[in-house]
């Protein structure tokens, strides 16, 4: 497995914005990462269904134990496609690394796909679909999300 970016900490992390937290506002251009806590029910939630906006995918830590000793934390992401909320882990299937080359960022130039910043490979945002690259006929492992209460949660992998 090829290394990860270093850890911002070891809190458990996510992109949703509130009070306690650092804010995400698409205006900064910026996304950053915030403290969440799951839900009961192996769920997590994200962020409030108002705070994700289009053309700014949020990342977020996968509120779970690593994989193993010392390994870095699953991230994923969340974007709207088509006025859906979508959800995806933050890994390549080609090469396991995350897809972004800086937080926040996974769109192509044009906004059109997902790209993998490593090797350029193009993701369909509304299958995740790789229709470009190393990994072509692959895909993006998807979350299960869902709207409770105005947040937007996804399941925890398994």
């Amino acid at each position: 497995m090829w290394p990860r970016r270093s850890p911002i900490g070891s809190a458990s992390i996510s992109a949703c914005p509130r009070a306690d937290t650092h804010r995400h506002t698409p205006s900064s251009g910026g996304n950053t990462l915030a403290k969440t806590a799951p839900d009961s029910d192996q769920w997590q939630t994200v962020c409030q269904q108002d705070e994700l906006q289009p053309e700014h995918p949020l990342e977020f830590r996968i509120q779970q134990p690593a994989a193993e000793p010392g390994a870095m934390p699953l991230t994923g992401f969340l974007l709207l496609h088509d006025g859906q909320p979508q959800a995806y882990v933050n890994q390549c299937p080609h090469l396991g690394i995350e897809l972004n080359w800086m937080p926040g960022k996974f769109m192509d130039a044009d906004n059109l796909f997902i790209q993998c910043s490593t090797h350029g490979a193009l993701f369909k945002p509304g299958t995740g679909e790789c229709i470009a690259g190393p990994c072509q006929g692959d895909a993006l492992t998807a979350l299960d999300l869902r709207i409770e209460g105005g947040a937007i949660q996804i399941r925890l992998p398994e």
